[in-house]
């Protein structure tokens, strides 16, 4: 488990599950002048979130239809990801939550993988509960307080304890241990996605059900409904340093971009590109809005949303 400056997602996997897309990271800008797929072929991982994927559509739809190159998307969890960097199977992690042991092991260490900096976007991680249950039980948001209301959430799946959901498996957060340290009376019960969390919320808030669940920013279900974070005893610079000991809130986070060295290494208007690339957390959760919940493709979506922000895309168009 990866408890480092970053607690999104972690590896449970040991190997590689990619699809192999010919050579190693984008080929040069040599090409017959803007024609999709001229120019190559970028190869964006793409994590199991829909802000990762947001992220994912316009950067793809960008590629594609202004620079003229082929995109090819891999859906990978976090560490595998990052795997794909030495194996020339992955190109571009477009939001990368922290992961400061994976940029020491890839980016100083293999030296196979470059640090791009922020995407623009903040990231926030944290317990939450639907807004109706902070404004009844005033008291409930400050986590000293969850032993006294952990009947609340007991569930057939929590074993007597009130129940903590988190998501994925694949995620890992400092959950459990922040549960055994603190003393709570709770067990963390896994979902298994981050669709199921934004389902069990949205139903706690519509039936008026108890809920504490483990949930992100930036995140469209948050400028739709409201919910209160409960807080963690506050966090401070190394006090999540040993995970069997970590009894601290997760830190804020400035996400950001990583690539490949040999992707790098090419310069090429792709690689510019991503780099260049920064936007908000509105502009996220606009996407992410358009792939939920309007039911569009990532292609659709990345398409609506280029047509009606060119003036912040057009910065990231390297010049000619």
């Amino acid at each position: 488990m990866r408890y480092a400056m970053s607690f999104r997602l972690a590896a449970v996997a040991t190997t590689l599950a990619m699809v192999a897309a010919g050579c190693g990271g984008a080929k040069s800008d040599a090409g017959s002048g803007g024609q999709t797929g001229s120019k190559g072929t970028v190869k964006l991982a793409i994590n199991p979130w829909v802000g990762y994927e947001a992220n994912a559509a316009v950067l793809g739809y960008l590629l594609e239809h202004e620079l003229g190159y082929t995109v090819d998307k891999k859906n990978l969890k976090e560490e595998i990801a990052w795997q794909g960097f030495e194996t020339g199977e992955v190109d571009a992690v477009v939001e990368n939550w922290g992961h400061d042991d994976l940029k020491k092991t890839y980016i100083e260490d293999k030296k196979v993988a470059v640090d791009l900096g922020a995407t623009g976007n903040k990231g926030v991680i944290g317990w939450y509960v639907p807004q109706w249950m902070a404004d009844q039980y005033p008291d409930i948001t400050d986590g000293a307080n969850l032993n006294k209301y952990a009947d609340l959430f007991k569930t057939s799946e929590s074993a007597g304890k009130g129940q903590l959901l988190d998501g994925d498996p694949s995620f890992v957060t400092n959950d459990v241990a922040l549960v055994e340290n603190l003393k709570l009376n709770y067990k963390v019960v896994f979902s298994g996605s981050e669709a199921a969390i934004i389902k069990a919320a949205q139903q706690a808030t519509a039936q008026k059900k108890p809920l504490l669940f483990y949930f992100y920013e930036p995140q469209w279900l948050f400028s739709k409904e409201k919910y209160a974070r409960v807080k963690l005893p506050a966090y401070t610079t190394g006090c999540d340093a040993d995970p069997k000991k970590v009894a601290c809130d997760y830190p804020d986070y400035v996400l950001d971009k990583i690539v490949s060295k040999k992707f790098a290494d090419t310069n090429s208007t792709a690689f510019q590109l991503i780099k260049n690339f920064t936007w908000t957390n509105d502009d996220q959760n606009l996407v992410s809005d358009y792939l939920t919940n309007q039911g569009m493709t990532a292609e659709a979506a990345g398409e609506k949303w280029v047509k009606e922000h060119e003036a912040t895309w057009k910065p990231w168009i390297p010049s000619a």
